[in-house]
């Protein structure tokens, strides 16, 4: 089984090292690089493969969200966690917007780092429960009304699912239905949502209190 190729985006070289050593200790995962911001970062994508970059939001010369927005555009394939601090709830976000399919903070257990590289890697999207909780009580804080599109019951019986890091498959079959519904309910509602992707989804969900965490 080939190791999951992973690549740290950091500007605290103390954060990297620490990191690395405690990723490269996995037996299936391998740090193939690291730099200590946005421009080293799409420098490194050029000369070598990745599977999973961890990127840090605030780093000097170019910034997370525009590293990870050109990154994706450029790679596809490359899967990418946000490195969040608290505070930086303004920036989930543009993070999601510009393509990273899950948040994990900074002092989180490594146990949590390797079930985030471990989901997104396999196509799921991840989020800290902890990072959630603070998310929420931020969208508390402000009152925000919810503005939720108009969605069917099973529309949100499957927003449900995805939240909880079902995939269409196992969704499919906690609902009794075939994967073709799902894979068709899943893309409506992305498109009512206005959402990119399953992390957007996510947040919309949390925003407009159709999940409590």
């Amino acid at each position: 089984m080939e190791k999951i190729r992973i690549i740290i985006a950091d500007d605290h070289q103390l954060f990297r090292n620490g990191l690395k050593i405690l990723l490269n200790a996995f037996p299936d995962f391998e740090v193939a690089g690291e730099v200590s911001n946005g421009e080293e970062f799409l420098k490194i994508l050029k000369d070598t493969k990745a599977d999973i970059a961890l990127m840090d939001i605030n780093m000097p010369e170019m910034d997370g969200v525009e590293a990870t927005r050109r990154a994706v555009k450029m790679f596809p394939d490359l899967k990418i966690i946000a490195l969040s601090m608290y505070g930086e709830e303004e920036y989930y976000y543009k993070m999601v917007d510009a393509g990273a399919k899950g948040f994990v903070l900074k002092d989180s257990d490594i146990a949590e780092v390797k079930e985030a590289v471990l989901t997104v890697n396999k196509g799921g999207s991840y989020f800290s429960q902890e990072l959630l909780y603070h998310v929420i009580q931020r969208i508390k804080h402000r009152e925000t009304e919810s503005k939720a599109a108009n969605l069917s019951k099973r529309e949100k019986e499957i927003l449900l699912k995805i939240c909880e890091g079902l995939s269409n498959q196992e969704i499919a079959r906690a609902l009794f239905i075939s994967k073709r519904t799902v894979d068709k309910h899943r893309a409506n509602l992305l498109g009512k949502t206005n959402s990119k992707n399953t992390a957007s989804l996510i947040l919309y969900a949390i925003k407009n209190k159709l999940i409590e965490i």
